[in-house]
């Protein structure tokens, strides 16, 4: 039972506030770009996707998801707020750089869409201990791609994003 707390249960638990960060935009933002619509030369700073009612509303879901799990581990709301905001870091850091080789806001890259966000949670929350183990750390990475596609799929189906990614 060890195994499979320190493997599978506690990184999901661990992770859990990064993910739903991660999700929470498509469901509740919209409205102002942060980058409020500047160009870098002719390329956008961010891309209209990224807005601050996406930033706010996943950072909030983050943290409240971090306030529930608190009940069973203390240390989960500080880990929260740190992988909230190292979410939105990484996200932000990823459309920057896609914007800057020339990508469209919406296109694909595998590295930057389903990886940048989680290895920015959790180099946020590290800091603040209570990481999971290296095998924890590596279901982590296995599972996020396939729930990231999974996930992005079911959102492009229900029309809440332009492309399944």
């Amino acid at each position: 039972m060890s195994d499979i707390y320190s493997v599978i249960i506690y990184p999901i638990l661990f992770i859990l506030p990064a993910y739903v960060a991660n999700g929470a935009p498509v469901l509740f933002g919209g409205g102002r770009p942060i980058d409020l619509g500047r160009k870098l030369g002719s390329k956008p700073v961010l891309g209209k996707n990224k807005t601050y009612r996406g930033l706010i509303a996943g950072i909030l879901v983050g943290t409240l998801i971090g306030f529930g799990e608190s009940y069973l581990l203390p240390f989960m709301l500080a880990i929260a707020i740190a992988e909230s905001l190292g979410t939105h870091f990484g996200d932000l850091f990823g459309s920057f750089v896609k914007r800057r080789l020339g990508m469209k806001s919406g296109q694909s890259n595998a590295l930057m869409d389903q990886y940048l966000f989680v290895i920015f949670a959790i180099l946020f929350a590290a800091p603040l201990g209570h990481l999971p183990e290296i095998w924890g750390i590596v279901f982590i990475l296995i599972i996020t791609g396939t729930l990231h596609l999974l996930t992005n799929t079911v959102a492009h189906r229900l029309k809440l994003k332009e492309v399944p990614w």
